[in-house]
């Protein structure tokens, strides 16, 4: 067997019966719940815990990432979001149309991180706007955060049970 038979063998494109497919839905919802805002969850535990020197550490990355963020969505936003809906109106077409099960699977990755990239910048303009330092930071940090978490649950509930029912049919 030739080296591009070995491949495709390894990465099956069955993509809901595939365990890289769940591997990689676990690791995005995984770095999407510990960086929040572009912010490690360990500096906003130390901010809460300790304060001082790591709060304010905790605002200048917050406050980084914010205006970085929010830099690209002005310079660019336009174009962002046409290619977002463009790549969401291909997904949505090959997979409920044509019923590309590799499609339906990108779309359950991709659908939910457009409402993630939303809510992350309105978090960067609260945090470009109030400049919250301190204990009131971390508590919008980690609202952010248990709000992608809840997002998470639901997207990896409703893709397991589309899972099951794709590979039951």
């Amino acid at each position: 067997m030739e080296w591009y038979g070995l491949i495709l063998l390894l990465i099956d494109m069955r993509s809901f019966s595939s365990l890289w497919y769940w591997i990689a839905l676990a690791v995005l919802w995984s770095s999407v719940s510990h960086w929040v805002l572009g912010v490690p969850l360990d500096m906003i535990s130390r901010a809460r815990k300790h304060g001082g020197e790591a709060a304010q550490d905790l605002a200048a990355l917050a406050a980084i990432n914010a205006r970085r963020m929010l830099y690209i969505s002005r310079r660019s936003g336009a174009w962002l979001i046409g290619t977002v809906c463009f790549v969401l109106t291909l997904l949505g077409l090959l997979a409920v149309v044509y019923g590309v099960e590799f499609a339906q699977a990108l779309l359950f990755m991709v659908a939910p991180m457009v409402l993630v990239g939303y809510l992350t910048l309105r978090l960067a303009l609260q945090v470009e706007t109030h400049a919250p330092e301190g204990a009131a930071l971390v508590r919008l940090l980690m609202r952010h955060r248990f709000k992608m978490q809840l997002i998470g649950m639901i997207a990896i509930f409703v893709t397991a049970l589309f899972g099951m029912y794709q590979n039951l049919r």
